[in-house]
This record gives C-alpha cells, structure tokens and sequence, in this order.
C-alpha cells in the first residue's frame, strides 16, 4: 500500500501496489511525501486478488477528508508514528493475511504438500510463480555482492548465474541497472 500527500493540496492518495514482476520508477510531485507500507512475501488482502494487480496502482477511494475505503470499511490514512498500528487493525480484522506455504515452499520444506496445492496457494498469495520469485531473489543477492565489493565474474560464479550475460539480463529486468552501473553507484565519492 502506498499512501502519497500532496503537500501542496494537502491530499492524502491511498494506493494498493500489486506485484512488480520487473524493475521501474516510481515518481511523484514534488514535496509529495510517501509512506510505502510494502507487505512481507506471502501477505497478501484475501480480498484483491494479487494476480489482478499484477505492476498496476490502483486508487482506493476516499471516505472522508482523512480517510479511505477498503474491503467495505473506511480506515484512517495511517501516518509514520500509527503505520503499525495500522497494519496490525487489517491483519486483526482479516483484510491482511498470510500464507505460510509461500515461505515454507521458498526454503524447500514442502516435502509432503502436492506440488499442485503449493502453485495454488503460491500464485493466489503472491500472483507470481515460485520460479519467478526464486529470480528476484537472486538478482537482490547479486546486487548485494556488487554492492560489497564482489567483483562481477565472481558475483556470477556465486550467484550461480550461467555468465555474465544472463547476470546482466536478470539485474537490468529485476532491479534496474546493470552490473557495472550497480558497481559505479555503490562506490563511495
């Protein structure tokens, strides 16, 4: 969920984000001020389905002049000093939950679960496939390695990417940038 004041109209725009299958840019008005509520892996609203939002921002609508509508309820716009407060009144009233099966099934322990169950239940908590997040979550550990000073080819040996092409195809689809561009921003100037 994205919450972004208009510092100018003094508006307040509630967004639900859906999964983010690529890297992007996110950018608002000047002197907007952003409060990026970003749910763990496998948290999800019953509710909206997380395929549906698949890179869309949708508006929630407003209720009020401090308020928004979601999951038939109007909820004040939470702000940095109540956001935990305010995500744990949706987990306490059910419009935010989580499937322990997406964890258990990132870290292999799903053994005994048919494999059919687990897509199921992986796709309709996260709307992506578990392939796909296995991907994300290797290009953030390459990043990673860049960032700590883990020269390329070795980040490509360590990240158990085949060459330094398909590193550099997975870093510009996942996070935006190149090996090299992640290496030039991560050195101090």
């Amino acid at each position: 969920m994205v919450f972004v004041r208009d510092a100018s109209r003094g508006r307040v725009h509630p967004l639900v984000v859906g999964p983010l299958t690529t890297a992007g840019v996110a950018s608002w008005g000047e002197g907007a001020e952003i409060l990026w509520i970003k749910f763990k892996l496998g948290t999800f609203m019953p509710h909206l389905s997380p395929r549906d939002f698949l890179d869309v921002e949708t508006s929630l609508p407003g209720a009020a002049s401090h308020s928004f509508w979601l999951n038939g309820s109007a909820w004040q716009f939470p702000d940095y000093e109540n956001v935990e407060a305010f995500a744990d009144r949706l987990v306490r009233d059910e419009v935010l939950v989580r499937d322990p099966v997406v964890n258990a099934a990132l870290q292999d322990q799903l053994s005994e679960t048919p494999l059919r169950t687990v897509r199921h239940r992986f796709l309709r908590a996260t709307g992506l496939t578990q392939s796909h997040i296995r991907q994300m979550k290797r290009a953030q550990r390459a990043e990673a390695l860049l960032q700590q000073g883990v020269s390329i080819l070795n980040t490509v040996y360590e990240a158990g990417y085949f060459d330094q092409p398909h590193l550099t195809r997975s870093l510009k689809q996942f996070i935006g940038y190149t090996p090299a561009q992640i290496v030039r921003r991560s050195q101090p100037e």
